[in-house]
């Protein structure tokens, strides 16, 4: 498998050292935002994280190989080429072995950065089951990757246009613990309630690092949620943005918009209905679930040494 990963110099130097590392991934750049805020989105998330005590990895496909940690002229072609494929764990060996440019999801993220040795990363919000799921059995694979895979995500709760109330349903099942850091409700990525609670609520990164590392010396395999609210200030008035996504959902069933294009498209058209508010929304909860992130990393790594 090592003939696969490539690491940045700053990443590679950090796992060599045994320094704490965060990872992060593509798609939120390729498919999640427009160009140029993508970019600086990216950028700024990767420095937010260095001053939080840990090294970024952001984390994408090219030319066979899975890279950890993007050079700067690496993110810009995340950022703009419009070619880049939106990767999950079906899509991985099609990717490498085509050679093509390739964002990874959650899911893949969390694969490759098992994969690399690192155990946290941050992200906006995780995918889950899809609003009618129950007939069009649309769930996201970052839901069957949690289940099995040994990385803590640090995460807005799920994407708010998804059913937040079967996909917390779904990680129950699969013995997924969320975590509400320093909230007793699961947030909705746009707004910090649901309407749903969490299974524990921990309010130090050292809390979440000792959760963490007795999850897994207990051999209990499976990542873990680590719900982290967009901060007060950024956060969207829940009713409101529940509206919008209606509005939204109808729009993708009329057009027949299915799949892998559902998201990209309700994100998009929710930022349009929102007047540009939910793109800002969404760049401070990554920024902020970056330097939680960062802060469990570091705690984590002091357990471990």
């Amino acid at each position: 498998m090592k003939e696969y990963l490539t690491y940045t110099e700053e990443v590679r130097h950090a796992l060599e050292n045994n320094q704490p590392v965060v990872a992060l991934e593509t798609t939120i750049i390729s498919h999640g935002m427009p160009y140029p805020q993508n970019l600086e989105m990216a950028k700024e998330v990767e420095r937010i994280i260095r001053d939080n005590g840990a090294v970024p990895a952001t984390i994408g496909i090219m030319n066979g190989k899975i890279k950890i940690g993007l050079t700067e002229s690496e993110l810009e072609e995340f950022a703009t080429n419009k070619s880049v494929e939106k990767v999950s764990r079906r899509d991985f060996p099609y990717i490498l072995a085509s050679g093509k440019i390739g964002a990874t999801t959650v899911a893949a993220t969390m694969i490759a950065a098992q994969l690399a040795g690192i155990r946290v990363f941050a992200t906006g919000g995780i995918g889950g089951v899809h609003r009618e799921g129950e007939i069009t059995w649309d769930v996201s694979a970052d839901l069957t990757e949690l289940a099995q895979t040994n990385v803590a995500v640090v995460c807005s709760g799920a994407k708010s246009i998804l059913d937040l109330g079967r996909t917390l349903e779904y990680l129950e099942t699969h013995g997924v613990p969320v975590v509400g850091y320093r909230t007793d409700e699961f947030p909705s990525f746009f707004a910090r309630e649901s309407g749903f609670g969490v299974d524990f609520r921990l309010d130090t990164p050292e809390e979440v690092a000792a959760l963490m590392d007795t999850k897994w010396q207990l051999g209990l395999n499976g990542g873990l949620v680590i719900a982290n609210p967009v901060p007060e200030a950024d956060a969207l008035n829940h009713r409101e943005i529940e509206a919008v996504i209606q509005q939204a959902l109808a729009e993708a069933k009329e057009k027949g918009i299915t799949g892998k294009q559902v998201t990209p498209f309700l994100l998009d058209r929710v930022k349009q209905l929102t007047a540009g508010k939910s793109l800002q929304t969404n760049i401070a909860l990554v920024k902020h679930n970056a330097e939680v992130a960062a802060r469990i990393a570091a705690a984590y790594h002091a357990k471990k040494n």
